[in-house]
């Protein structure tokens, strides 16, 4: 198992989790900013396909590095996995839209209403206990964004807003209803390398139904670019899923917004959007929320 190849500290599992969360949000950024520029050139079904289909190359290498391949892929909960599964596919549709209706940075702020949600159901549902230094956490990082990018919502309300901001709320929706089965599959002993594979096989079934009549060839960089988003969203996938063996929902909720800092840097690098004064103000909140939220030592 994992625990037996990386040596990770007895008295700090949750430290190490929230670090797996983080490193998630980083290959999560890149996948994004690669369909952000696919967007409006390939069928968003082909984005699903090969954002799954590529991603089954790490996720097999990750199985089998744990040597959980193949019998790490039995399950006991199959209606769990369908329940993840549903949610999970249907948000990355959402996700994928939103971005191509909405410019990297809005798609991203509508996409953090996730932890709220995530840290709700965590305690209704989970009856994790969420302390009221970690509630101030929260609320710090959701103060941050809002001091960030509100003043970003510049766009005129016009049709093409508004699906990208209903498709962003629907993402926020569902992302949290699949992290919340994750987190309970993680708890009735599945694996998390399955976890992440049954989702990604998912997506190579349904995206393949949907590209059905819809096909737009790639141009070779294109291809290049769908290659990695898989491989990176492989990562990530990987990444997050481990991260909720180790530690709370409720405890990781606020490094979710260290995933805003990545997709500003690359849209500065790559689509010419230059924060405003406001990035820079709300840029100490949310780190200052992150270190609250941060679990201390039991």
């Amino acid at each position: 198992m994992l625990k037996t190849i990386i040596n990770i500290p007895k008295n700090s599992p949750e430290t190490f989790g929230i670090l797996l969360r983080i490193g998630s949000g980083v290959f999560f950024a890149i996948m994004v900013g690669l369909i952000k520029l696919l967007g409006d050139k390939l069928a968003l079904s082909q984005l699903i396909f090969f954002r799954s289909l590529f991603a089954i190359i790490p996720l097999v290498i990750f199985l089998q590095f744990t040597s959980n391949f193949p019998k790490g892929l039995a399950t006991k909960h199959p209606f769990k996995h369908l329940a993840r599964c549903t949610f999970g596919i249907v948000g990355m549709f959402c996700s994928f839209a939103s971005l191509k209706y909405l410019p990297i940075a809005e798609a991203t702020v509508i996409s953090f209403l996730s932890p709220v949600v995530l840290v709700i159901l965590s305690v209704f549902v989970l009856k994790e206990k969420v302390n009221q230094r970690r509630w101030l956490g929260v609320f710090l990082g959701i103060l941050g964004l809002l001091i960030m990018s509100l003043p970003n919502f510049s766009a005129e309300l016009n049709k093409d807003t508004l699906l990208g901001l209903f498709f962003g709320v629907m993402f926020a929706i569902l992302a949290a209803m699949a992290m919340l089965q994750v987190r309970q599959l993680s708890q009735m002993g599945e694996d998390s390398g399955a976890i992440a594979f049954y989702f990604a096989v998912t997506g190579v079934l349904v995206g393949g139904m949907l590209m059905l009549g819809h096909w737009v060839a790639p141009t070779p960089i294109q291809w290049l670019f769908l290659v990695l988003i898989g491989l990176t969203g492989g990562i990530a996938q990987i990444l997050m899923t481990l991260s909720f063996k180790y530690a709370e929902a409720s405890a990781m909720a606020a490094y979710e917004y260290l995933y805003v800092v990545w997709t500003v840097l690359i849209g500065v690098l790559f689509f010419d959007e230059i924060p405003s004064v406001y990035f820079w103000l709300a840029l100490p909140v949310i780190i200052l929320g992150a270190i609250i939220a941060k679990p201390r030592k039991r």
